[in-house]
This record gives structure tokens, sequence and C-alpha cells, in this order.
């Protein structure tokens, strides 16, 4: 075959793949210019879905000729033997028989003469070409040509894939922001914080002031407090606000999985690695990373999280290989870092690099001035979230919500709205029932709190005394999180005579799912049989 002909093959082969992004528009002309040095009647292109254990087409000339070709199921030794085969460089001819690998490669109704040839590039799927004739028998020399010629195709099918992954990747972003803007009940990630020009407008001061640059942040607040919304504040507002925000609780990831998840993994790295993987840093380049509750980092991963903040690279796990990263880092958690650090439980080389600039956030109760606008907002939202009618906070529900001190913050504000929401079914707010008051409302508002609802000592005097009307204190030494949800479940079940499911149940009050509600009660040891007694 002429050397000149073969050339131009090979160049057409290139432009044709680099011309085109995804590969149903380049396949046709990838076919032509391969059909002037191979003779074939159809191709096609195939890629291993390892997940699916599937050889799937992707491209075919003529379109859809094998539209209706059954997907052969594989084994994993099936996906492995053709993932080996598909890093080599070893052409295949059909002999009379299908064995070996061509039996796991052909689509039973492909007939003829078939070559089959392998498309390895650095990409993590393997793919192949096959070339059928049924009246032309391939020789050695064809073998030679095809896998000469395949190297602009793996580069195509690569691309190809590229921009699948990433297609997939936008479509989970933007599936994430859009289940934030539900939860948050807001249309925009760019709309104004609530208590920007009055609670909390020293710290969007902060916000601003360092915002520009790419100093570490460190966001110090309490549970609840809204600590990712100045994170996400910082990045809007800051020069990467067109990169990607990537949110990590820090602590909801198992130690034995941190690294990984953090700084990626190579295939094989680990037994259930079936294929390489980005980590959070990479995933970020770009944009800014958000790490809650930083404080929940094991020791090990903090070191190698300090050398990421030091000099930009991160190493994936299973490899030795530097990639570097170009993020912005903000940190945030409730717990106390300068302690951790005297205790050896936080590296003191790592708090210097996050704590560049920390951003204190105050808790609700010491801006209760932002209150009646967060309540406004959160009845607005469980009207959409619930379809009920919208109801406003009526004064008296607002004194009310002042007089509470919050340990939950704006995240327990929200969850008392939403269930007076629904206790009020769409014609009031039952802000008295929701924060467990009942019929001592009237007594719950402190006319102190009225004159001076602002944070003052009676206003702290005004809610100690509500609260202890409605879930009164066996112990008062006894102040932890687990006495204080115990008291509280019990106070519900004793108002729903120990009714857990269904409409005006406890699981129904305290909006949660009934299931979850009796794991808490076993965890807390609650009898709620007793409550049945109750008249």
């Amino acid at each position: 075959m002429e050397r000149k002909r073969i050339e131009a093959a090979l160049l057409q082969l290139w432009k044709e793949s680099c011309r085109h992004i995804q590969l149903e528009e380049s396949s046709p002309a990838i076919a032509q210019a391969l059909l002037d040095v191979i003779p074939f009647e159809r191709i096609m292109i195939r890629v291993l879905d390892e997940k699916l254990r599937h050889l799937v087409t992707v491209a075919e000339e003529p379109p859809n000729a094998m539209s209706h070709a059954r997907l052969r199921p594989l084994t994993v030794a099936d996906c492995e033997q053709l993932r080996r085969w598909c890093c080599s460089d070893r052409v295949l001819k059909r002999g009379k028989r299908l064995t070996g690998i061509l039996g796991l490669l052909l689509p039973e109704e492909l007939a003829g003469d078939v070559i089959a040839i392998p498309l390895h590039e650095e990409s993590s799927h393997a793919a192949l070409i096959l070339l059928a004739s049924e009246g032309y028998e391939y020789d050695t020399e064809h073998l030679e040509l095809a896998q000469r010629l395949s190297e602009p195709i793996a580069v195509a099918v690569a691309n190809h894939h590229r921009i699948h992954e990433m297609d997939s990747l936008r479509e989970a972003a933007e599936a994430d922001k859009g289940a934030l803007l539900r939860r948050l009940g807001r249309t925009d990630l760019g709309d104004q914080i609530i208590g920007e020009s009055s609670g909390l407008q020293k710290v969007m001061e902060r916000v601003q002031l360092v915002a520009a640059s790419d100093a570490p942040v460190i966001v110090l607040g309490e549970t609840g407090s809204g600590k990712e919304l100045i994170a996400r504040a910082l990045h809007t507002r800051g020069t990467r606000r067109d990169g990607p925000f990537i949110r990590v609780n820090c602590g909801a990831i198992p130690p034995e999985l941190i690294d990984s998840q953090l700084f990626g993994h190579e295939k094989g790295a680990f037994t259930g690695a079936d294929q390489s993987r980005q980590g959070w840093f990479e995933r970020a380049n770009g944009g800014t990373l958000f790490l809650d509750e930083i404080g929940e980092l094991p020791l090990e991963a903090q070191v190698r999280f300090l050398r990421v903040l030091q000099d930009g690279f991160v190493e994936r796990v299973g490899s030795d290989k530097p990639v570097h990263v170009d993020v912005r880092v903000v940190a945030a958690t409730h717990r106390d870092l300068a302690s951790m650090v005297a205790n050896g439980k936080f590296r003191e080389d790592l708090w210097y690099r996050v704590a560049v600039f920390p951003i204190l956030l105050p808790p609700l109760r010491e801006r209760r001035s932002d209150i009646p606008e967060l309540a406004h907002h959160f009845a607005e939202r469980a009207a959409n979230r619930f379809g009920l009618a919208p109801v406003r906070p009526t004064p008296d529900d607002i004194a009310l919500l002042q007089s509470y001190n919050w340990p939950g913050n704006i995240r327990e504000l929200g969850a008392v709205i939403d269930r007076a929401a629904i206790l009020g079914d769409g014609k009031s707010l039952d802000i008295a029932t929701s924060l467990g008051l009942g019929n001592q409302r009237s007594n719950a508002l402190q006319p102190d709190l009225q004159a001076n609802p602002h944070g003052s000592t009676n206003a702290e005097a005004g809610h100690s005394a509500s609260a202890t009307q409605a879930l009164p204190i066996a112990d008062p030494s006894d102040l932890s999180i687990d006495n204080a949800m115990r008291r509280h479940i019990e106070f519900v079940l004793e108002k729903t005579k120990g009714k857990v499911e269904g409409r005006g149940g406890a699981a129904d009050l305290l909006v949660i799912n009934p299931h979850t509600l009796r794991a808490r009660m076993r965890k807390l040891k609650i009898n709620w049989t007793k409550f049945r007694q109750v008249e």
C-alpha cells in the first residue's frame, strides 16, 4: 500500500479526532479516513463499563447498525482480562471460533472477518475498535496498519470520556446547589445574608476585608450558627467566584477514608479502588474548599493537609507523583482549637496555617434583633416546602421567639418555625407548642423582654423561666445535650399519650422520621410505653 495514502489517512484521523468534542460527531469522518486504507463494512467503538460489567458501544458506522446488540454480562475476572488487553498493543483477528478475549469483545450479531484493536490512552476507561467485513479476509499487513492508525482514535475516545465525566460532575454540582437552595429556602446563593446590616455587620465587614485575598480563613462559631453561609459569602465575593465551591464535613468521613476523600487515590491503591479518583482538593481546583468541622481531622491527615497549605501539592493514595492544586481553603469548627493544640489533639503548625484570618460568628442569642427577619424568612420557606398558605409571625410570636435562648442557633430556629407551620396547618404559626410551651404561652412573654428584646439580662431571665415551665429539670446540674433531648422527647410523648407514629404523634410533632425517633429513644433509654397510661 502506498506510503502517502497511509500518511494522508493518519493526518486526516488526527484532524478529525481533534476537530470535534463529541465522538458521535467525529465518528463518520474517522470511519471514512480508515476506509481509505482498510476495507470494512462496519466499525464499532466500544468502552468497558466496569460498574455495570458491560462493553458499551459508544459509536458505530453505519449508524445504529448494532443498536439492538445484546449487552453481554461480564464477570469481574472478564473485566480485568479485558482491561489488561486494552492496555496492550496486541491486535486480534477473528478466527473460525470465538474464544478467549474475542469471545468477550464481539457482539454475537457481528458477522464476517473481524479485527479488534485496543485503544489505550491516559484514561480510566478501557476501549477498543472493531472492524468487520463479510466479503474480505484480513491479513497481517492490515493488523499492523490498524494498530498504527489507532492512536488518534484513542485520543478521541479519551476526550469523549473526559467531556462526559465533566458533564456528570457539572450535573452533580447543579444538583447539590439546588438541594442547598431548597434547604435554605433561597433562589440564589448570592442572596443577601439576613442580619448583614445588623447583628452580623461586624462579621460581614471582616468577610469583605478578606474575600478578595487567598488567605486561609477559619470561621469559629457554635453549631447551627451559619458557618457555611459565611464560607459561601467569602467565595462568592472573592476572585474565585466562578470556580467550584466544595464543602467537606471532616467529621462525617470515616478515619480510614480521610486520605482517599481529601487527596484522591489511584486504581488498585487499596481493596475496592477499582478506578482512579480525584480528591476534594483536586475537585476544588481554581475555587474554594470549605472544610467544616476541621477539628475532627485525624492527626495523620493533618500532616498531609499541612503540606497542601504550604506548597500547593497533593499526592493521591498509591501514587508518588505530586499534583499541583490552586485552592483557597476556608475552615470552620465549633470546637476550641487552641485548647486542642495545648492538649496535643490538633497540630500547632496547622493551627497557625488555617487561622491566618479568624472570623468569630456570634450565636443567635447575642443578636436577637435578627430574629424577626429570620422568623419571617423561615415562615415563608416553610410555606413553600410544605405546600401551606403563607403565614407571617405575629408580634407575640416574635416576642416568644426572642425569649428563648436558642442553643441550636439558626438551625434550631428554622426547625421550630417548620414545626410551628405544620402544627398551625397554614392558619397560624403555633410557636408556643413548637417550643414546648403549650398553654403557658402567656406566662412566657416577659414585659422586660418586650421593652428590651436584644439580649439583656432580663431577657435571659425570661427565657430561663419559660423554659423551666415547659421542660422541668429533674437535676438542674445536669445540662448535657442528651439530658435535654431526653426531657424534650418525654415531654412530647406525654402530650401525645405515648403515640409515636401517625398524624399528631411524637414523630409528627418533632418533625422527625419515626424510625429515627425510636432509635434515639432506645439510645436515651426512654420507655415510651409508660406514657400510654397517661390520661
